[in-house]
């Protein structure tokens, strides 16, 4: 076991690999009553062409990540969730572009919910009756999002944005994707992806951090891996410049709901420098159009933009792309009215004052967020999986430069970037 001491942040990091591969880390939060813990593997919905070392490529139905995390939590006498209830534990799962999570949040014996946790991520149980069953499920679930204006919104925005990438794929599949999903397909990737090697055990709340190493440590000898290998993930080369330049969706929609979406070329770096690359952006996005800035009072003043106006930067294996938008009554004057604040910014640079403010305060919400043990845990391994470290992002904000956000600006200059995606009612 190793010890990470962060003083300035007053936080200490205990991390051990075991001899499985599994990488375990546990931060105590001294006073705190409340334990998290989340067991992430390496692999999203992204994952969809790969090739396991020693093996062939091979590609899987898309979705196929999402539909293995939804049969996790069933067993052959039912579904795990009723014994963390039993342990005053609540479960759940999540399944992103590049990872899917598995986690408890307890105020009572959190070694128990651990065991559990681990014991039913690393005991999958599948038959063709059971995967059959979750097919109408996951395909009733499709169908209730095709329904959910801001869900897409945003991935119609993704779709026109990338032409070959998975990225551009809905995460849970489609409704014939995940009708042609098989139990051999879900074994085959649940071996692949979630060999212990490939995974994160982070636990952060009211613990002791050597007594909860020996329960992980006692649990996993009592299991057999066979040997991991390397995972060699496969993308087709995506082309430059965005898919698409607009996309109109129909839905009975009140108001309309506008995103202009802005994509990347690589390279995508891992580590320190694609870490830092995220927080220039998310910084520039904060100075350029965030709620404090002019632009955005300007906008909300003439009544383009509502509450629900914001901005995000999406990066992860073979991409990244900015996304600003929301709701409006004009998505076009929207449109034009960001792309003109983007040019005038490019053209006379972001102020410096405004830099340093919102770097403070980037700062500040990041200290309080280290009193959130989910906000911790689910950051800490977004980033460990970039090659990163969740307890240096105040380093990197304090030496992040104004030159190295306005280098993230420019890339929203390139008009063949942009795509914008709009819903609007079937009326207008």
């Amino acid at each position: 076991m190793s010890k990470l001491d962060y003083p300035k942040l007053q936080e200490t990091l205990y991390r051990e690999i075991l001899d499985n591969g599994l990488e375990v880390f546990v931060l105590p939060k001294p006073g705190f009553t409340k334990t998290y813990a989340t067991f992430t593997t390496r692999y999203g919905s992204v994952d969809n062409h790969f090739r396991p070392e020693g093996q062939e490529a091979r590609a899987v139905p898309d979705g196929i990540a999402h539909f293995l995390e939804h049969k996790m939590f069933e067993e052959p006498e039912g579904d795990v969730f009723s014994r963390f209830a039993e342990q005053g534990a609540s479960a759940n799962a999540f399944t992103s572009f590049d990872r899917t999570s598995y986690l408890f949040s307890t105020a009572g014996d959190p070694l128990a919910s651990l065991d559990t946790l681990l014991d039913f991520v690393q005991n999958p149980y599948f038959t063709d009756e059971n995967v059959e069953k979750e097919k109408g499920i996951i395909v009733q679930e499709i169908n209730m999002y095709k329904d959910n204006a801001d869900w897409r919104v945003y991935f119609g925005l993704i779709e026109a944005l990338y032409e070959k990438h998975p990225v551009n794929i809905d995460i849970a599949g489609t409704e014939a994707s995940v009708r042609s999903i098989t139990k051999e397909q879900l074994y085959d990737c649940y071996r692949t992806f979630y060999h212990p090697s490939n995974m994160t055990l982070f636990v952060v709340g009211g613990i002791e951090p050597e007594a909860t190493l020996e329960r992980v440590r006692r649990n996993q000898a009592r299991k057999t891996f066979a040997p991991g290998g390397q995972i060699e993930r496969l993308f087709e080369a995506e082309p430059s410049g965005a898919r698409e330049k607009r996309r109109v969706v129909k839905l009975p929609v009140s108001l309309p709901k506008c995103m202009i979406g802005f994509k990347e070329s690589g390279p995508f770096p891992d580590g320190e420098a694609g870490i830092r690359r995220e927080l220039a952006a998310k910084l520039m996005l904060d100075v350029l159009i965030g709620s404090s800035s002019p632009v955005y009072q300007r906008l909300y003043d003439d009544n383009l933009i509502s509450d629900s106006f914001g901005h995000e930067y999406n990066t992860g294996p073979g991409y990244a792309f900015t996304v600003i938008g929301g709701d409006t009554r004009d998505p076009d004057e929207l449109l034009k009215r960001v792309a003109a604040a983007i040019d005038e910014a490019i053209k006379n640079g972001l102020p410096q004052a405004s830099f340093e403010r919102t770097r403070a305060k980037k700062i500040g919400a990041y200290l309080r967020m280290l009193n959130s043990p989910e906000a911790i845990a689910g950051e800490f391994t977004r980033y460990r999986f970039k090659g990163g470290d969740l307890f240096d992002v105040v380093r990197l904000y304090e030496s992040i430069t104004l030159d190295e956000v306005h280098d993230r600006l420019r890339l929203l200059g390139d008009d063949g970037s942009r795509s914008v995606c709009i819903v609007r009612s079937d009326a207008e």
